[in-house]
């Protein structure tokens, strides 16, 4: 009766531990296969890739120049109109001459008064009648009436305003009346002239990114008003200096250095535009790529599956039952997208780009704050 009792106590006991241990594999089995479903995987592969730097800019001309007065007068006439092509030389406008030649009217009277003096003083100090003193100052006199004339002469041909350089109009030239100033800090602008067959982007480059800019690399950029359409261009300069000279702590430039620290910095790089075709239009805004550099049949993972940790670089290789483990990389140049692999992955393989990654051993954020250096 004993016995009996026992062997069944012992045959429950084993189907217990059967179900328990079928429960737990069956249990260990979904969750295998849940966290295999989550994993989202990319394939390791091989591609052209191409690194950019992007870039916002202002189309501007290689040459152009500001028309303005050498002397302050009222425009009397204005020869152009906006669009018109000019040369070297040509007559642009004219300004209210009448009270130059009135100066140079009266110098020239001047001129001709000294000189008679002068003549007179020669002529009695040759015959001892006279003193070396009054030939002097009358000799004076005609030098500075000579000196006046040739200012009233120059004053009177700058009321006629030429242009400087081969070009086109670019925008309304100041209206007849209009009062023309004089000035080295503040002069009016009767007009602008400028070169448009040759065109500049000048652009904006953060700091982070200038040291990837070389002289001569390749670029592209649009423009909103053609939808769709690519031109190209080429880098010809990289300022030295940043936007801002936030470098320069003499005098006031200290106080926009320091309200300026926390700000980012950008340095302007110029970009000689490719445009036979005369479609751009000064001004306009460019969103520029530059293509710093290209590599064929690169090794590429997807930069969501790049991740970083006190060690340096690493991915998720997914296995083939469904698990990930942890594999250093070595990485090379990047793209929009893609980064490429130098070693430690093979083309073929899975990687996974979740944001999930592994703990470091001695650090617990191993989330990647931006590209590694390369």
């Amino acid at each position: 009766m004993k016995i009996d009792r026992k062997f069944k106590i012992a045959i429950a006991a084993v189907i217990i531990a059967v179900g328990a241990f079928g429960g737990y594999h069956y249990y260990q089995t979904q969750q295998e296969t849940k966290q295999a479903a989550a994993i989202e995987t990319a394939d390791v592969v091989r591609m052209n890739l191409k690194s950019t730097v992007s870039a916002t800019g202002t189309i501007k001309p290689v040459d152009s120049v500001e028309v303005s007065p050498k002397i302050t007068a009222r425009i009397s006439q204005v020869l152009v109109k906006e669009n018109d092509r000019v040369s070297a030389g040509q007559t642009v406008a004219t300004l209210d001459g009448k009270d130059y030649q009135a100066q140079r009217d009266q110098a020239q009277f001047k001129v001709t008064n000294t000189q008679l003096e002068l003549e007179r003083a020669q002529k009695l100090y040759d015959v001892g009648a006279g003193t070396k003193q009054d030939l002097d100052n009358a000799k004076f006199n005609y030098d500075t009436a000579e000196s006046a004339l040739t200012k009233a002469d120059s004053d009177l041909a700058e009321t006629v305003i030429t242009a400087p350089m081969d070009g086109v109009v670019v925008g309304e030239p100041k209206s007849v009346g209009t009062m023309a100033v004089q000035g080295n800090s503040n002069p009016t602008v009767i007009m602008y002239i400028a070169n448009t067959s040759q065109k500049q982007i000048l652009a904006k480059v953060d700091e982070t990114d200038i040291g990837q800019i070389q002289i001569g690399q390749d670029a592209t950029f649009t423009v909103d008003t053609y939808t769709g359409k690519t031109f190209t261009a080429h880098v010809s300069k990289i300022s030295q200096t940043d936007t801002s000279n936030t470098w320069n702590t003499t005098g006031t430039a200290s106080t926009a250095s320091s309200s300026s620290s926390a700000s980012v910095i950008y340095y302007y790089v110029t970009l000689d535009v490719d445009d036979p075709n005369d479609e751009l239009r000064l001004g306009m805004t460019a969103r520029v790529e530059i293509n710093t550099s290209e590599k064929e049949n690169a090794l590429v993972v997807p930069i969501a599956a790049l991740k970083t940790n006190d060690k340096g670089s690493y991915v998720l290789r997914v296995t083939g039952n469904g698990k990930t483990e942890q594999v250093p990389v070595t990485t090379g140049i990047y793209s929009d997208e893609y980064v490429e692999i130098k070693s430690g992955l093979n083309a073929g393989d899975k990687v996974s780009i979740t944001y999930n990654a592994a703990k470091s051993s001695s650090s617990g954020n191993s989330r990647r704050q931006g590209p590694p250096p390369m």
